[in-house]
């Protein structure tokens, strides 16, 4: 499964949990650290662990395995790995804080392709109402 897939795929497990403000930053310029980066938010850390799982399911049946998951247990960040896709999924307060998506000001966000966009728009219009 080539990066894009697999960033696509994650995407989709990360709005069957209702993940929001979920953005994707191409990163593959900055070096090895992956091709792509797809932060996205809970509002709970139960939701934040409901979110990793399911990349981590979803990933899995496409044989694609995290080379390793950090913060599932306490759930306010949680990083899932695979190389050349790094999830970052936030408890929202401590996305708040750190504000990743900032710390790259060269990464170019990637806009998601229809119907991934609108499902992402939905829920952030949501999480703000």
């Amino acid at each position: 499964m080539d990066s894009l897939k697999k960033m696509l795929a994650a995407v989709e497990a990360a709005l069957e949990k209702k993940a929001y403000d979920l953005i994707v930053v191409e990163v593959e310029h900055l070096g090895s650290i992956a091709d792509y980066f797809l932060i996205a938010t809970g509002r709970s850390d139960v939701q934040v662990q409901a979110i990793a799982r399911g990349i981590e399911e979803r990933l899995d049946r496409e044989n694609a395995h995290p080379t390793s998951i950090e913060g599932l247990n306490h759930a306010h960040w949680v990083v899932l790995d695979y190389d050349d896709l790094v999830v970052h999924v936030f408890f929202e307060p401590t996305r708040e804080f750190y504000r990743l998506e900032r710390t790259w000001t060269d990464a170019r966000e990637i806009p998601l392709p229809e119907p991934l966009r609108s499902q992402a728009r939905d829920l952030q219009l949501r999480a703000s109402g």
